[in-house]
């Protein structure tokens, strides 16, 4: 079960606690909630000098989504963990509007900024703001959870695929017997490429083996450029065919393409790594294939906070996940510096931004409101729009709540550029698990 994080009564950080033992110190009113996601308390009096043990953060940085945990070495608990989603491509999206309408303006000769000389240069180490931002997401939760509880290290998966190692790679013969890792980076950047799911026939969750598109018979080579995954009766009914020659032509021409994410996670990794050094703590690093060989000797499902858990060889032998509830954290960003909306055609079609914050609230805060009249009535939680008239609405999970008075709202967290949510808890590992379905045998 995810622990809950305590702070003592000078914000320093202390031991995380089960969060029955969190219950009551707050019923006693001995500690007061001091942030709701993540969830952590703050002690209202006295400083305990325990001692506090140290934990280790580790990181699966990806393209999209990044898995974050924090483990116990000693005990192996998972005291917590994250699922960090990235918001790059909406950021590349707008990136490419806004120059859209730039242009347009441009064309019909109306006002507009004036495009810049093209001989400027960049900066040793320039990340487009996509990636940027994966590496500032981060890097803002690895310093909020030093904040919150005592971690002490980090580890990180450094290198996922090296694809350009993986462009000559040799996967069959002698590469097998040379040690437990061998072929697992190979395999784990098939599987991120081709879905997790046979290319001919799109089965999912059957055992997959690595296919040549071309067989070797006919010339073709070992590139993973020319493999892809298959389950045992497709891969038998190709035989000595190739792709096209089975009517499927689209699969050769995919295996070409490159892994979009892979690239954005290769691009990104060096720049987190150095980033992550300058915090003074030690940093391990490992490779994808070692988390996925973690993850599978311990038969545990492949899920982002999971392979996080599993990054590096300080992997403790026995991974405490039971009933851990991942907190799902979106990336949102603060505020928008667009000062108006723009209309199809690039003109302004609203007035300008007015006042940030309202009687102390801000957009994106999330807040209770508590109506005790009028067609609003009853108690709403979500995030709120502020307005200059004090009129506000708030956006919850039933939909949205028009025009309430600043009076009925209250702050539950300020806007911090994340949304939350609770994930599913974890089950137990795979060889654990037992068949719900099949009879009780007494």
């Amino acid at each position: 079960m995810s622990s809950v994080f305590v702070l003592d009564s000078e914000k320093r950080t202390l031991d995380p606690v089960h969060p029955g033992h969190a219950r009551r110190l707050l019923n006693k009113g001995k500690a007061a909630v001091f942030r709701r996601y993540p969830f952590t308390i703050i002690l209202t009096r006295g400083t305990p000098d325990a001692q506090t043990e140290s934990l280790r953060l580790k990181i699966d940085p990806g393209s999209k989504t990044t898995g974050l945990a924090i483990i116990n070495d000693r005990s192996g608990d998972v005291v917590w963990a994250a699922e960090l989603s990235h918001r790059g491509q909406r950021i590349r999206d707008r990136l490419l509007t806004r120059r859209a309408i730039r242009r347009s303006r441009r064309q019909r000769h109306t006002r507009y900024r004036k495009p810049r000389f093209d001989n400027r240069r960049r900066r040793d180490g320039w990340l487009p703001p996509s990636l940027t931002s994966r590496i500032q997401n981060v890097l803002t939760w690895v310093n909020r959870m030093r904040r919150l509880c005592p971690v002490g290290a980090l580890s990180q998966e450094l290198v996922r695929f090296d694809t350009q190692l993986m462009q000559n790679a040799e996967i069959s013969g002698v590469e097998y017997q040379q040690g437990e890792l061998a072929g697992y980076e190979v395999r784990e950047y098939l599987l991120e490429k081709w879905g997790r799911m046979c290319a001919y026939c799109e089965g999912e969750h059957v055992p997959l083996e690595i296919e040549h598109i071309v067989p070797k018979t006919r010339g073709g080579s070992n590139r993973v450029s020319n493999l892809t995954l298959a389950c045992r009766p497709c891969n038998d009914r190709k035989g000595s065919h190739t792709a096209a020659e089975v009517g499927r032509p689209d699969i050769q021409a995919k295996a070409k393409q490159p892994l979009k994410d892979a690239t954005a996670v290769n691009a990104t990794r060096w720049a987190l790594y150095h980033a992550l050094l300058e915090t003074g703590l030690p940093l391990e690093v490992g490779t994808g294939g070692r988390t996925k060989w973690n993850r599978t000797q311990r038969n545990l499902p492949k899920i982002y906070w999971l392979d996080a858990a599993c990054v590096g060889a300080s992997t403790p032998p026995q991974l405490q996940t039971q009933q851990v509830v991942p907190l799902l954290i979106l990336a949102t960003g603060r505020e928008s510096r667009q000062m108006c909306r723009m209309d199809r055609y690039g003109f302004p079609r609203t007035a300008a931004k007015s006042l940030r914050h309202v009687q102390g609230f801000q957009t994106g805060d999330l807040v209770r409101a508590v109506v005790p009249h009028g067609s609003n009535l009853g108690t709403h939680v979500g995030r709120v729009a502020v307005r200059a008239s004090g009129k506000f609405n708030v956006t919850t999970k039933q939909g949205t709540v028009q025009g309430g008075a600043a009076r009925h709202f209250r702050v539950v967290q300020h806007a911090d550029g994340y949304r939350y949510e609770k994930g599913e808890a974890a089950l137990p590992p795979l060889g654990l698990r037992q068949d719900v379905s099949a009879p009780h045998k007494g």
